[in-house]
């Protein structure tokens, strides 16, 4: 992929938006795992956005020797939870859309394999499966051996499947298998493009688990999509039969390109390579005359302050889909980061009982 030129991104020149991206963030960081007052001593001594990756970098490296130390000291459960952190931290420095777009690649590597020692000592059984377009982890209930219950995690346009551990964990507790991959444009994949017919990634993570004897896919698959991954899930579930239930968190029903926030164009126009690129990719983020064809139960979830300029959200779809519904929370901001017990627990049960 070749890498637009630094001019590309202006996005890290105005002064006001370093608090602003900070307090944009906070949430979201906290959710995926990190302790929000080491967050907050990170953020504060940030001059410039340019110093964000390096700053996020520099804490995952250090909780990732504090893995190493308690590896070598034999202390398996604390090795698990420095690489488990480390990784976090390391996927997080990923947000900002840099113009050296090789920096984030090194770096989304990096919490890819920190994730994978992560998960050799706290989930031995997590499983990695690669295919093409994606890369995952399988990760299955405590004393199950064959689930057939499984829900594939989508994530969004700057996330991956280290962000959402807590959505796993909800589905893992109610005995419910996950499957956690990051495809074109995200994570361990951002050196590749993006593309808006992700439906056909999605068929083929499908294909692979349909593969496998220690899992169950015979029933069909529930899928949880996450941000810009809501708006892939809602379109899987569009054209692949196997889907049996589908929830879309914050996802968007269509981009209006000149509206959207420069952060928006400028990681669009990172991820994908060039801006001709970047707004085609968000003409084709459009559901219309799709989610009405949707025949599986579907459940889209919304903040009621989750509003950016140029993304009409998806509760249309929501709305027309024949089995369609919505969950609004009032106070909740973008993947309802500021609302996960009004959304997770109740929308996790939802999905399981689909399952059954």
């Amino acid at each position: 992929m070749t890498s637009p030129s630094p001019a590309v991104t202006t996005v890290f020149e105005p002064p006001a938006f370093v608090p602003q991206f900070v307090a944009g963030n906070r949430s979201r960081a906290i959710v995926c795992g990190l302790d929000p007052h080491e967050y907050d001593r990170v953020t504060v001594g940030l001059d410039t956005l340019h110093d964000w990756l390096p700053a996020f970098r520099r804490v995952g490296e250090t909780y990732r020797a504090a893995g190493e130390r308690y590896a070598a000291g034999g202390h398996g459960v604390s090795a698990g939870d420095a690489f488990r952190t480390a990784a976090r931290w390391l996927h997080c420095a990923t947000f900002p859309p840099l113009a050296d777009h090789a920096r984030t690649v090194a770096v989304a590597r990096e919490a890819d394999a920190a994730m994978g020692r992560a998960f050799g000592y706290l989930d031995p059984g997590a499983v990695r499966i690669e295919g093409q377009g994606f890369a995952g982890w399988l990760r299955r209930p405590v004393g199950t051996a064959r689930p057939d219950r499984v829900v594939v995690v989508v994530p969004g346009l700057n996330s991956g499947k280290e962000e959402f551990h807590a959505v796993d964990e909800a589905l893992l507790r109610r005995g419910v298998a996950t499957f956690s991959f990051d495809g074109p444009g995200q994570g361990v994949l951002v050196d590749t493009a993006p593309r808006a017919d992700y439906h056909h990634v999605v068929g083929r993570v499908i294909d692979a688990l349909a593969t496998r004897d220690d899992v169950d896919t015979t029933a069909g698959v529930g899928l949880v999509g996450m941000s810009l991954g809501g708006f892939y899930a809602i379109l899987t579930a569009a054209h692949e039969p196997r889907v049996v239930a589908t929830v879309a968190v914050s996802g968007p029903y269509r981009l209006d390109w000149a509206e959207l926030p420069l952060f928006v164009r400028e990681t669009l126009t990172v991820r994908t390579g060039s801006a001709g690129a970047a707004e085609e990719f968000a003409r084709g983020v459009d559901l219309a005359d799709i989610a009405s064809g949707i025949g599986t139960p579907l459940r889209v979830v919304e903040g009621g302050d989750d509003i950016t300029p140029g993304v009409l959200a998806a509760e249309r779809a929501g709305h027309e889909a024949p089995l369609g519904e919505v969950l609004v929370r009032a106070h909740g901001d973008h993947l309802l980061c500021n609302a996960q017990s009004g959304w997770l627990p109740d929308t996790a049960d939802w999905l399981t009982d689909r399952l059954g």
